[in-house]
């Protein structure tokens, strides 16, 4: 039976903790040279509706790494859901590549191609979930901190796609997650509720951010809502990730974003870049994350690593 990952609620708490662990070791072996040709003949094909650094090398590298070779569609190679329905596009790359990963502006554009396709779907980022970005960033945090249970996640800004992956993950692995964010901005009640007593919401950004063990944050306009940034901005005025809000936090917290960055409007120069941060560790950790998220997927192979 072959499986997808469109939410972090795909995966139970063990599966996650198998893809953490695999991507610990696929990075120890990389950093030795010690390549895993694992996928040779595999290829993996990348719709794109939005534009990606990150999400695009990332899955690209990863999968020349492990012997195989990734396929970028951009919006105007296929003009997703216009020139052909997601479950005819899903039917044909079936046919021709062993899985999709798809970065889209609606969710229902994953779920389409997940029913259509016989083979793995991967959801890059949808507006309502972003799921290999929060285990590159929980592997950052086993990194920086040696676990991730117990600890205390403060999200400062949007209730947005980030927002519903780490109430996912926080049901899954055990840590409890706070979300600081103006009136009218709050997750989606559906995504919030699923996740249970692990998550909590506030407007309070400073009650909020007292004893976090991470300070996150996401840029306050998304892609698809610039005819809302002038109207954001005004809104999350106060929920600025500065250095004020990090002295708050206390001396040992982490400070993560998932970048793009709009410096000096979430976030300010002297915390991204300051001794706080592991934001370039999180954008490092995209690399090997998917990397053991598309071993997962396709089966098989993890216990060779």
């Amino acid at each position: 039976m072959k499986r997808d990952l469109l939410r972090l609620a795909d995966l139970s708490t063990a599966e996650i903790e198998t893809i953490l662990d695999l991507a610990r070791r696929l990075k120890a072996d990389l950093r030795a040279r010690r390549p895993h040709a694992l996928l040779a003949g595999r290829t993996l094909a990348m719709i794109f509706e939005k534009p990606s650094l990150r999400t695009r090398v990332t899955f690209e590298v990863g999968m020349v790494q492990l012997g195989g070779a990734a396929i970028s569609l951009a919006p105007g190679d296929i003009k997703f859901g216009e020139r052909e329905t997601a479950g005819d596009i899903a039917r044909n790359l079936e046919r021709w590549v062993d899985l999709i990963m798809a970065r889209v502006f609606l969710h229902q554009s994953v779920i389409d191609l997940a029913r259509g396709a016989h083979v793995p779907v991967i959801n890059g980022l949808s507006d309502l979930h972003h799921p290999c970005q929060v285990l590159s960033d929980c592997l950052t945090l086993l990194e920086h901190r040696g676990r991730i249970a117990g600890i205390r996640v403060v999200f400062v800004g949007d209730g947005n796609n980030m927002t519903h992956s780490w109430m996912d993950a926080a049901a899954r692995l055990g840590f409890d997650f706070v979300l600081a964010c103006p009136r009218g901005y709050e997750p989606d009640p559906t995504i919030t509720a699923e996740a249970g007593a692990r998550v909590s919401i506030t407007n309070d950004v400073e009650a909020a951010v007292r004893g976090a063990d991470v300070l996150y944050t996401d840029v306050w306009t998304s892609m698809g809502q610039e005819s809302e940034a002038a109207a954001r901005r005004r809104a999350f005025g106060n929920y600025q990730v500065n250095e004020r809000l990090v002295a708050l936090a206390g001396p040992e917290v982490l400070v993560m974003h998932c970048l793009p960055a709009h410096r000096g409007e979430e976030i300010t120069d002297a915390v991204i870049d300051g001794p706080r941060s592991v934001v370039f560790d999180q954008a490092e950790n995209r690399l090997h994350a998917q990397k053991a998220i598309v071993l997962e997927l396709l089966g098989g192979t993890a216990d060779d690593v």
